[in-house]
């Protein structure tokens, strides 16, 4: 066990590692041409954008950002919207894989830490934060920090008490009463209780904090191991928790400026095309379980110079109404004519006369034609609906279309599709 981090020394010693190169397999064809991390949220925003809002809410600014897959988007998304001031220290620096030097594509996320221990040595942390980008969740880490370093843990996971019924889905912890870590156990059939809640188990949320000589021990030691898939959560941490102080910290305990009750403990894995589907049904609620117009901790990204959305003709009695009820609609967006509701319409999106839109996510510069009928529904970007078409409706001709229909029977429709 280290001998632990002193309070004082911990404001300049954090680098954060943002791991984003997943492949996202269950998020196709959507994450056809794109990283999972990469995938749009809310219209305006991309997956990653919510981790590095809360790195920056949090004064954590010296950020490294590990890319791997279909990297192109998501390369040209953190260009053009995440600079930092490098004089005054900070900085968002992007590190793709790269083949050569002996190195490789990353086999795991442990892997993809090893092979950057040189970069992450050079500015000599104490602590290393390791984060997923591909979750919805508002957080102050340095609320963890500080539990962190009181508990003079060697590492520390972030958790989330979730149904036990529905936890098997994840990987899940068992603690003992000082919430200290004592068993990891991938996807299992049967989650452990959390004592406090015995309906509901501890789920890691995929971040991490590592005091840097530990981490170091722990991925010199993983990459000699030959049974080792250099998964962090299957692998590094359930080899390391009967040596080291390996805490537990409880997201129900964090607390962001200006969030309401709703978004405390809101933590989704939007890694499945209803998951992804059900947390953005989550934001058109008249009372939404997470608030995006927080404007103490505001969702940060790249701007587009878009004009405001339109909405117009105002012929009731033919029914050529541009109306959105229950939705949110990007800027650029033109609702000429047609009706959305319950949905969520990304940048530049224009719906035609007499087209009706429900329970659907339309991707950006969507051309939805006249007539047309569609319900839960994800459009990919770009993709133009002739006229008179339904999607949605009836099974068996959307997937003759080449229409993806998931097992909540959300219809996908992606760039390629067949009108």
């Amino acid at each position: 066990m280290s001998p632990g981090i002193p309070v004082g020394r911990i404001a300049h010693g954090v680098n954060a590692i943002v791991l984003a190169g997943g492949e996202g397999r269950r998020l196709l064809p959507l994450t056809r041409r794109r990283a999972k991390p990469a995938m749009p949220f809310a219209g305006c925003y991309r997956l990653v954008d919510f981790v590095l809002t809360n790195l920056v809410h949090s004064h954590l600014l010296r950020i490294n950002v590990l890319t791997q897959y279909q990297s192109y988007s998501l390369l040209r998304h953190l260009s053009r919207g995440w600079n930092f001031a490098s004089n005054l220290g900070q900085y968002c620096e992007v590190i793709p894989a790269a083949v050569g030097e002996g190195k490789g594509w990353y086999m795991g996320s442990a892997d993809a830490l090893y092979q950057n221990l040189e970069r992450i040595e050079r500015d000599h942390p104490l602590i290393v934060a390791v984060l997923g980008a591909d979750h919805i969740y508002r957080m102050d880490y340095q609320q963890m920090i500080e539990e962190h370093v009181e508990t003079r843990a060697d590492v520390s996971v972030s958790v989330v008490p979730h149904p036990i019924a529905e936890a098997h889905e994840f990987g899940c912890i068992e603690v003992d009463s000082g919430m200290r870590i004592t068993r990891f156990l991938e996807k299992p059939q049967s989650p452990p209780p959390f004592p406090p809640e015995p309906d509901q188990s501890l789920v890691s949320m995929g971040n991490y904090l590592f005091n840097y000589e530990a981490l170091r021990d722990m991925l010199l030691a993983d990459h000699e191991a030959s049974d080792s898939t250099h998964d962090i959560g299957r692998d590094l941490l359930p080899r390391w928790y009967d040596r080291l102080h390996i805490h537990a910290y409880n997201f129900r305990n964090n607390r962001v400026a200006g969030a309401p009750e709703s978004d405390v403990g809101y933590w989704r894995d939007v890694g499945t095309i209803g998951a992804y589907w059900r947390a953005s049904m989550d934001l058109v609620s008249v009372t939404p379980s997470f608030n995006t117009y927080n404007h103490e901790w505001p969702i940060l990204t790249a701007r587009r110079d878009d004009p405001p959305a339109k909405f117009v003709f105002a012929d009731r009695e033919s029914n050529r109404a541009g109306i959105a009820t229950d939705s949110l609609v990007c800027n650029g967006c033109i609702i000429s004519g047609g009706h959305i509701d319950r949905s969520v319409l990304s940048p530049r999106v224009r719906i035609n006369s007499y087209a009706t839109v429900s329970e659907s996510i339309l991707f950006d510069d969507v051309d939805v034609g006249r007539r047309c009928r569609i319900k839960r529904a994800i459009i990919d970007k770009l993709v133009h609906v002739p006229a008179d078409t339904t999607i949605g409706y009836d099974p068996e001709q959307d997937r003759a279309r080449g229409i993806l229909l998931s097992e909540e029977g959300i219809a996908v429709v992606p760039q390629d599709v067949r009108f």
